[in-house]
């Protein structure tokens, strides 16, 4: 069964049917689906399901939309990142640029990379680069993200939204990053991710 689509203005809180093929490929079955709790950025979702061995069980599943990250690269080889608070951890985090588009459906992923990047860095890219898909939690959520490399950056204003005003921009040699990779200072997972995705297609 798949859960109901609030429409216009939620995050992707119908089931995508390809989920659904590889959970019944996986020996799943969905007995019944209800949205426990809705805003507009985020649903959660509770299944009830049968397991490959046949017993009950019940899951959680956070829903949220398609999100991006971006790595932004200066021809002299500096990036540029961004910090800002993050109340759910009550820290100011390292991270690169990132985002996801609430209230518009089905965005072009590298159109909403573009945007996220101009919104909260400023810079406009000549040239965005796909390096792969991840996605953030999949243990509970089925949100997917996908990673670009930008390149041929031009810098112009931000334009943040109200809830972004904290937000701080870095340019920052390359290795630099890589350092404080190291010493554990950037704590943002996807952050992290991106860059050793990036890494070991060689774009850096």
């Amino acid at each position: 069964m798949v859960a109901e689509d609030f429409g216009q203005g939620w995050c992707a809180v119908s089931v995508d049917k390809t989920i659904e093929k590889g959970r019944k490929a996986a020996g799943f079955q969905t007995v019944s689906s209800r949205v426990a709790y809705k805003n507009p950025w985020t649903a959660v979702r509770e299944d009830v399901i049968i397991h490959p061995n046949g017993k009950q069980g019940l899951y959680g599943v956070v829903e949220r939309s398609e999100f991006v990250v971006i790595l932004p690269l200066h021809t002299d080889g500096r990036v540029t990142l961004i910090q800002q608070f993050r109340y759910p951890v009550g820290e100011r985090m390292w991270e690169l640029p990132m985002g996801c588009w609430e209230t518009k459906e089905n965005v072009d992923p590298c159109e909403l990379a573009l945007g996220e990047l101009r919104e909260e860095t400023g810079l406009r890219a000549g040239e965005m680069i796909h390096a792969g898909t991840m996605y953030q939690g999949a243990g509970y959520s089925n949100q997917k993200g996908q990673v670009y490399l930008a390149r041929n950056l031009t810098r112009g204003e931000a334009d943040l939204e109200e809830t972004e005003q904290d937000i701080t921009t870095h340019d920052l040699p390359l290795a630099e990053f890589e350092a404080m990779i190291a010493r554990g200072d950037v704590k943002c997972m996807v952050s992290v991710a991106a860059y050793a995705m990036i890494k070991a297609r060689g774009l850096l």
